[in-house]
């Protein structure tokens, strides 16, 4: 039933475009519309950049977690979430293009039966890809010279912060879930702290996977970090519990070096979590990092 509505849909959606742009996606390059009239975004992470670079989505999905984005939904159709989109919403809404992404790229081909469509995944690469990604809207939406403002700015702050850490030691990133604690490494899906600020790891054996590995109190201890970084997954997701701060306060983490010298950084977590890779996203994520080491 649904693939007939779909294949219906496809029929009654194509229109003819004068020009076309080839931008890189997650899937390689793909040629489609430029500067589209109307589009629909199923990824935070590209409504975060859109946002930035003044473009409006006719659709969104719905959450969309980020406080700051509630400009950029306001007075939009909903049309789905990242899971469950409402494809008949879609299709009602007529879009020239639909971005899709991360949570959503399952939904890729599906989209792609109702409009062009394009996997704007941020994955591997937070930032090579979330600068990636800002520098083909720019083509798309012919916002280059501002893409080119957004990335040089960002590429600056991402120095200063380099600077602001140098000499300050190693780092565990840690998130939490609750009461419960998860570690990740270089190689972990927020392996960017690591990485792109030049900032060692305090334990190079960690479980490299999606969810980190289950760490300890003990653990944390034993590791002793220089520097704690903290993700907030059920503030990231809205969701009441044991906050990070209040499962972090034990006397076993007490004992670790970041503790002693204040240098434990509570991270905004929804949009590191669920918007990772946006231009914004990852300009909170810097700045809260400064603010812990300038003691503001």
């Amino acid at each position: 039933m649904l693939r007939s509505f779909l294949v219906a849909a496809s029929l009654l959606a194509t229109p003819a475009f004068a020009e076309t742009v080839t931008v890189e996606t997650y899937k390689g390059d793909v040629e489609i519309p430029a500067n589209p009239a109307k589009i629909a975004v199923y990824d935070v992470s590209a409504l975060d950049t859109l946002n930035a670079l003044g473009v409006k989505a006719d659709g969104v999905l719905s959450p969309h977690y980020v406080s700051y984005l509630d400009g950029a939904v306001e007075g939009a159709e909903l049309v789905g979430s990242f899971f469950e989109p409402d494809f008949e919403a879609l299709a009602a809404l007529d879009v020239d293009l639909v971005i899709a992404g991360g949570r959503s790229s399952t939904h890729v081909d599906a989209f792609a039966n109702i409009a062009p469509t394009i996997d704007m995944t941020i994955w591997e690469d937070t930032v090579g890809q979330g600068l990636d990604r800002l520098a083909a809207y720019g083509e798309i939406f012919d916002k280059q010279d501002k893409a080119a403002e957004l990335a040089e700015a960002f590429n600056a702050k991402l120095d200063e912060t380099k600077s602001l850490l140098d000499g300050k030691g190693k780092a565990l990133i840690l998130m939490t879930n609750g009461p419960k604690v998860s570690a990740y490494g270089a190689s972990g899906r927020f392996g960017w702290l690591h990485t792109n600020l030049d900032l060692e790891e305090a334990a190079k054996d960690v479980e490299q996977s999606t969810h980190g590995e289950a760490a300890s109190f003990e653990f944390i201890k034993d590791t002793n970090p220089d520097i704690l970084i903290v993700i907030d997954r059920l503030a990231a997701i809205g969701q009441d519990g044991e906050s990070a701060k209040a499962t972090l306060d034990n006397p076993l983490v007490h004992e670790t070096n970041a503790w002693k010298n204040g240098q434990v950084v509570y991270l905004s977590s929804a949009p590191l979590y669920i918007a990772g890779g946006g231009i914004q996203s990852m300009n909170i994520i810097l700045d809260d990092i400064q603010a812990t080491f300038k003691g503001e």
